[in-house]
């Protein structure tokens, strides 16, 4: 069912160790939808995302993303959920002695891939996507900024997740080429791909008219979209 949310978080409370960060959030995402996620330094967006994406546990509250129930989420199946979800760091966190290719190819092994040519023809489309078709044979510190967030960005889309997190992705960049990574992701959820970015770079967000959700004061709220109508 295409209503169905991709995430669906009910009362939940998230902790840093004992410590309470956000409380009673209920945050609803769907399918193909694309929204900024906002709040300063240490009001909990990184651990909203660390939630989502089973790396903290979801002590209460009722959590499902990409169906997963995070309440009840087995260390074993984290590889699983984290295959339906493609993660984007500001710090590109590339693997900085072997090539954009292999960059890539590790994370198909490390998710279960075998058969190498299917991996070759996979790796190809994403650089494809991102706009790197001929960048594969380069090592990480040959590539500017920008081009190493299109490798991370091509690096979430291998296993063709149903949602995109992206952790300040423009953090380290420059205006124009956050401009140019702002357009892929949106570009990416009109592929049906859910993707939520956390950023506060409030300049480049009324590029497009999509939802905003803010961390503030230890809850999480909806404002109103931003950009053009």
């Amino acid at each position: 069912m295409t209503d169905s949310p991709i995430i669906l978080l009910h009362g939940v409370r998230i902790f840093q160790r004992e410590n309470l960060v956000l409380n009673n959030v209920d945050f609803t995402v769907y399918k193909g939808e694309f929204l900024y996620l906002i709040g300063r330094t240490g009001t909990g967006k990184s651990s909203l995302m660390r939630t989502l994406y089973g790396d903290l546990p979801l002590k209460e509250g009722e959590g499902h993303v990409c169906g997963f129930d995070l309440s009840k989420l087995k260390r074993s199946q984290v590889p699983y959920l984290r295959r339906k979800i493609g993660i984007v760091f500001q710090d590109f966190q590339l693997l900085t002695d072997r090539t954009v290719n292999d960059n890539l190819l590790f994370v198909l092994k490390a998710t279960g891939w075998v058969d190498r040519k299917r991996m070759d023809e996979r790796v190809q489309q994403v650089l494809e996507k991102v706009g790197l078709a001929n960048k594969g044979y380069k090592m990480p510190h040959e590539l500017s900024g920008g081009e190493q967030q299109r490798v991370s960005i091509a690096r979430a889309l291998l296993n063709d997740p149903e949602l995109i997190l992206a952790d300040e992705p423009t953090g380290n960049l420059d205006p124009e080429t956050t401009g140019e990574i702002l357009d892929l992701l949106f570009a990416i959820s009109q592929t049906g791909r859910s993707v939520i970015m956390a950023t506060h770079d409030y300049t480049h967000m009324k590029k497009f008219n999509t939802r905003v959700v803010k961390c503030e004061e230890g809850r999480l709220l909806e404002l109103s979209a931003v950009g053009a109508a």
